[in-house]
């Protein structure tokens, strides 16, 4: 058996960097567990930039306009206490990111450069060229490496065990070594991602984002909070779903229908393309429901228009959207517009973290930061450039709150971790030796596509009564699944089988969630009751889970200086 104080699982920017402030804590044996190659993660794709107040662009900029505009684009769900802490974290975070050696691209006076993104009051947003979160995944790296974080790659978390409300450790899968290994910790920080891949190929996220980490966090008795909270980028490339940034827009580029019109016009006069995304998106997906798109049904979309930046613009601060498009749409920006249409991209739910100070959980030992984790500071829709601040800020934050409570904590029930070990040793020769049953393709696409179509950028309460009766009948198929591959060495196919169920479980407490918000606000748009309703649900979504029963209550959002206001952009 493993043994270590402090176990991070995930090796995305809120994992490493939970990591890195463990690590830095004396006398702590700390590992980071990840079922990649650590510069894989879905931090990597985040293209456009970090939020954080520095003044370099605009000198009339603040902590305060970072705030308000966080709160704003949230559509007044944000938790204002913790986004006030967030927000004024993030001057000096940029800062510590600088010194660890992220290579910003830089203004004529040297200063880290910044620039506009939807949803913002001033050009904050700073950035490396178009592949600001690569920079800054693979620099943490080396600072984890630099600090001697023990990493354990391409090892995929099997289960979070507990013992009457506290943590003992975990059960993970060594892909590599072909074994099953109980792993005891005092504390976790669980930073696995998102779940997007439930949409599968309609979205923006790698193959890896499943909701791992957040459906064993529900399992092991912590709730899912505000999971109905989908958020969907509006430039997502037309046929593979891959992100085309906000910096593309924030650099000055058009959204153009099949008339030629700049159309944010109509739904966004004053903010046009930078608009927030949840409007964007909703923005797109009515010109093409309307026939003022391109093409018909799934392949429709919109362009994005880029030529007028010109040629030296394009290659200096967006090569990277110049080569997706290219590789992926056959189309050279600098001369085309570009196909693109909305994509899953991000969960603003996820786990329920109830102390933003520390990332605890309501299970002793268990903290979640990153996209895994609903703290929660973007509420119904997340503003670009936020993501990335997220990470960094509320990873350092995981760090130092499970480095703590390790220091405190006694030695864990090793015993129960072993029993857990040897469940999963004989579900696993249970489902790879089955000769009958259903496939994982077959389930998965099915979840996709109700998914896509009736839990999608709008909604109604029909359809989303119909997607909870598939998704139920997909859980009850998904017991019967078969594995035909009994090899345990990358065993690629029961990795498969797990993401699944984890993409199952999160997509439910989504339907759940999305079915009885009787209201449209952020990203959760609803035909059927199409206002924000302050006076109903002005409170955060708590999906916890009882034997096999999913139960939802309530929570009232914390609101400090800025009571709920119409959102005009």
């Amino acid at each position: 058996m493993l043994n270590f104080d402090v176990l991070v699982i995930g090796s995305g920017g809120s994992g490493m960097r939970a990591a890195l402030e463990a690590v830095r804590q004396e006398g702590l044996s700390v590992g980071l567990m990840t079922k990649m190659f650590p510069t894989r993660s879905a931090t990597g794709c985040a293209q456009g930039g970090i939020n954080g107040s520095l003044q370099n662009a605009d000198p009339s900029d603040s902590i305060e306009k970072h705030i308000f505009d966080t709160i704003k684009g949230s559509d007044y769900l944000g938790d204002q206490d913790a986004i006030e802490h967030f927000i004024s974290s993030m001057p000096d975070a940029i800062r510590e990111l600088d010194y660890f050696g992220v290579p910003f691209s830089r203004d004529g006076q040297g200063r880290i450069a910044q620039r506009n993104f939807g949803g913002a009051s001033s050009p904050r947003t700073c950035f490396s060229a178009d592949v600001t979160g690569h920079v800054i995944l693979h620099t943490l790296y080396e600072q984890c490496l630099k600090h001697g974080v023990k990493i354990l790659t391409e090892w995929y978390l099997l289960q979070i065990v507990t013992d009457q409300g506290k943590l003992c450790g975990v059960v993970a899968y060594d892909l590599k070594g072909g074994r099953i290994v109980p792993i005891a910790a005092k504390a976790v920080v669980v930073a696995t991602g998102g779940a997007g891949r439930m949409y599968w190929l309609r979205t923006t996220n790698p193959f890896t984002s499943t909701g791992d980490g957040i459906a064993a966090c529900f399992d092991a008795g912590v709730p899912v909070k505000d999971p109905e909270f989908v958020q969907f980028h509006p430039t997502g490339l037309a046929g593979t779903g891959i992100l085309m940034s906000e910096a593309s827009r924030g650099e000055g580029g058009y959204l153009l229908n099949n008339k030629g019109e700049r159309f944010m016009s109509r739904y966004a006069p004053e903010k046009m393309e930078l608009a927030t995304r949840d409007l964007v998106s909703q923005a797109i997906e009515t010109e093409i429901k309307e026939g003022r798109g391109f093409g018909e049904g799934l392949s429709a979309y919109v362009q994005l228009d880029l030529r007028h930046l010109g040629r030296e613009k394009i290659m200096e601060r967006l090569p990277q959207i110049r080569d997706l498009a290219i590789t992926f749409e056959q189309v050279d920006p600098i001369e085309q517009p570009i196909p693109i249409r909305p994509s899953c991209h991000y969960s603003m739910g996820g786990v329920d973290v109830i102390d933003y100070h520390t990332c605890a959980t309501a299970v002793e030992g268990i903290f979640a930061a990153g996209e895994a984790a609903c703290i929660s500071v973007h509420g119904a829709n997340r503003l670009g450039g936020n993501s990335l601040a997220d990470i960094v800020a509320f990873g350092k934050f995981a760090g130092q709150g499970a480095a703590t409570c390790a220091k405190q904590r006694q030695a864990v029930n090793q015993g129960l971790v072993d029993q857990a070990s040897q469940a999963w040793e004989a579900k696993y020769n249970a489902v790879t030796t089955r000769s009958t049953g259903v496939t994982t393709a077959s389930i998965r696409d099915r979840l996709a596509e109700v998914m896509w179509n009736n839990v999608g950028v709008f909604r109604t309460g029909d359809e989303m009564q119909a997607a909870l009766i598939v998704v139920d009948s997909l859980l009850q198929e998904y017991q019967a699944i078969m594995v035909p591959d009994q090899n345990k060495i990358y065993n690629t196919a029961f990795v498969n089988y797990i993401e699944l169920g984890s993409m199952l479980t999160v997509a439910k407490t989504v339907v759940l969630g999305a079915l009885n918000r009787q209201e449209s606000r952020g990203s959760h748009c609803r035909a059927d009751f199409p206002s924000r309703d302050d006076a109903n649900f002005l409170k955060h979504t708590i999906v916890s889970k009882e034997g096999q029963s999913y139960n939802i209550s309530y929570r009232p959002v914390v609101i400090t200086k800025y009571p709920p206001a119409e959102r005009k952009y």
